[in-house]
């Protein structure tokens, strides 16, 4: 008889035979002592292993998988291995075995499984088929590998880098962790708050041109870009979106991060709001532009043109006072250039060299006067937080010009007439004495002996400001200059506007000689700038609207000739106040459309007794 068992056949051939019952027996026996040594050999390994049949069953576990669980191998087949998994991992572990069992493939799991003490430690169970040639299952076979303290390490990672989020979360600056190449993979809070975007927003590709200017990112592209490439710290300001719409600066630091080669592993970016540092630059250059505009109109006056016999007086004067250190006193109406001829005096005496510091003290609050010009010390009152240097001090060596100095209050004049005698005064809210070399050059449009007739200002302080006086003619005391003048500012506005002219309307040319200029060389280049806005052509003309002839000066109308100039004086500023509905300061108020200092107006609408709030459009 032929016995064939399934163990024995290879390709389909029968490998032996055997003739008889006792050939029989040594096989198997010889086959159960080769079973027997390998699973003593499977038993002695450290690593829990274990086979299962073809349909999933357990067949078999060595002792190292028994001494674990303390499950026996009877237990074991009754009622599987699934007993020692961790509830919570059960349903995965099914899932995925039950793949395996109908892919036939190989794979891998984490689960926990129950220790003989209850205890549950994570393993990594390995799976692998044993297959025929013609690729039908015969076993499966399996080890369990305890990662329990690889698992401990990565919670503990975990654990670790959740702590960092939480630090950096708290930061109030938007920090953002980026690849080598510079694309972002993490986040903290303070940029999804700013942004309104969730972390996987911030992870995409198109992260960057959502967030950032469009301007900035096509300015930066290149500059951030060479910067990761050097692989060094760098920074760049730029604008970025935050969640109401609106972009605000932001200056943000790249750091590197490197491994123990010297790789970078990471960069660290941190972004800082500078929005606010960003707009007082911006103010600080748009009030420097107004400076150079305003320099730009003082300067007009920087030739003193004319030849007219008062102007040549003036500068005769000029030149004889400026070697000395004497104190000037510049008298003249507004717009008469006074701050132009202090400036003269200063660049042609010994101190040119050293600092021209000019105070309008119309311009100064009266409790703020004496601070302003002789400096406080900390704690002298509300606000006071350090010391601080008053404009005598800043002047020393040089030359202070006190324009409108008879808007001085009394306690100031007090402590003026102190420095012109013994060149010395006090910090506001101090006691130590700081003396001081500084010429002294004052200037007023108001009449300083009826001021010191009524009581509001000191005599001796206007005997010490009047050593030298320097009276300034009015624009219409100089009627021959002002054909010169004219060419001059139109020559000097047509150049700033790209335009040029030929010739001068010779009815305009009249107009500004009958004129009677109340805001003088100021006011006339006023006229002239608006002129040579809206001339068209070669021929400079002005509308004869603007300004409203009067009759000559005689000797038998001077006196009515005042009291008419005054009411046209009230009339030009009440029709100014009218168009700018009150306003005094500011580019459309009344002072702008005079051409005459905001603090200039302010003292005649006292001196008027003009109310410009009746002007007001409620």
């Amino acid at each position: 008889m032929l016995i064939v068992t399934p163990e024995e056949k290879q390709n389909g051939e029968v490998s032996k035979q055997y003739q008889n019952r006792e050939d029989l027996e040594k096989a198997y026996n010889e086959a159960k002592r080769s079973e027997a040594r390998l699973r003593k050999i499977i038993d002695t390994i450290p690593t829990l292993a274990w086979c299962n049949l073809s349909d999933g069953s357990n067949d078999f576990v060595n002792r190292r998988w028994s001494d674990y669980t303390g499950l026996s191998q009877e237990e074991v087949k009754r009622v599987g291995c699934k007993v020692a998994i961790h509830p919570e991992d059960l349903p995965r572990w099914l899932d995925h075995w039950r793949s395996l069992l109908a892919s036939g493939a190989r794979g891998e799991i984490e689960a926990r499984l129950r220790r003989h003490d209850g205890d549950y430690r994570w393993f990594l169970i390995r799976v692998e088929p044993l297959q025929e040639e013609s690729g039908e299952i015969l076993r499966w076979y399996g080890t369990n590998t305890d990662i329990e303290d690889r698992k401990r390490t990565e919670e503990k990672i975990r654990e670790d880098e959740r702590e960092i989020r939480r630090i950096t979360d708290a930061i109030p600056q938007t920090i953002m962790v980026l690849d080598p190449s510079g694309v972002p993979i993490y986040a903290n809070q303070a940029l999804l708050d700013y942004t309104g975007l969730t972390i996987d927003d911030v992870i995409s590709t198109d992260f960057r041109a959502r967030i950032f200017h469009p301007e900035d990112l096509e300015r930066l592209q290149e500059e951030r870009q060479a910067a990761l490439l050097r692989g060094l710290p760098f920074e760049i300001e730029q604008r970025a979106l935050r969640n109401d719409g609106r972009y605000r600066w932001f200056l943000i630091q790249f750091n590197p991060l490197r491994d123990e080669h010297g790789e970078i592993v990471r960069w660290y970016a941190t972004g800082t709001d500078i929005d606010d540092r960003k707009r007082r630059e911006e103010r600080t250059q748009n009030e420097n532009v107004a400076l150079r505009e305003e320099i730009e109109r003082s300067s007009m006056f920087e030739e003193i043109v004319g030849s007219s016999e008062g102007l040549r007086q003036v500068l005769a004067q000029v030149s004889k006072v400026a070697p000395t250190d004497s104190t000037v006193l510049i008298l003249g109406e507004t717009g008469t250039g006074k701050e132009l001829i202090a400036r003269a005096i200063h660049n042609l005496s010994k101190r040119s060299t050293r600092a021209f510091i000019r105070v309008n003290c119309a311009a100064i609050p009266p409790a703020l006067v004496a601070s302003e010009l002789f400096g406080h010390e900390k704690g002298s009152f509300t606000g006071a937080f350090q010391r601080r240097l008053g404009r005598f001090e800043s002047a020393d060596g040089g030359t202070i010009f006190l324009d409108e100095v008879g808007e001085l209050p009394p306690e100031t004049q007090v402590a003026l007439l102190r420095v012109l005698q013994e060149r010395e005064f006090e910090r506001v809210g101090g006691s130590q004495t700081v003396p001081v070399d500084v010429r002294v050059i004052a200037a007023t449009n108001s009449d300083l002996s009826a001021a010191v007739a009524e009581g509001t200002f000191r005599q001796d302080l206007f005997y010490r400001l009047n050593v030298f006086p320097i009276r300034i003619p009015a624009l219409r005391e100089r009627v021959d200059d002002i054909s010169l003048l004219v060419e001059y500012l139109i020559d000097r506005y047509a150049q700033a506007a790209g335009k040029k002219f030929r010739t001068i309307d010779k009815g305009t040319l009249e107009l500004f000689q009958t004129y009677d200029w109340p805001g003088n060389v100021r006011e006339l280049q006023n006229v002239i700038e608006r002129a040579v806005i809206l001339s068209d052509g070669e021929t400079f003309s002005v509308d004869e609207t603007w300004l409203t002839p009067v009759t000559p000066k005689t000797a038998a109308s001077s006196v009515p000739l005042v009291a008419n100039l005054i009411d046209h004086e009230k009339e030009m500023i009440e029709t100014a106040l009218r168009e700018a509905e009150g306003l005094v300061s500011g580019p459309t108020g009344a002072a702008t459309k005079l051409g005459i200092p905001r603090q200039t107006l302010e003292s005649k609408l006292r001196k008027l007794v003009i109310n410009r709030h009746r002007f007001k459009i409620s």
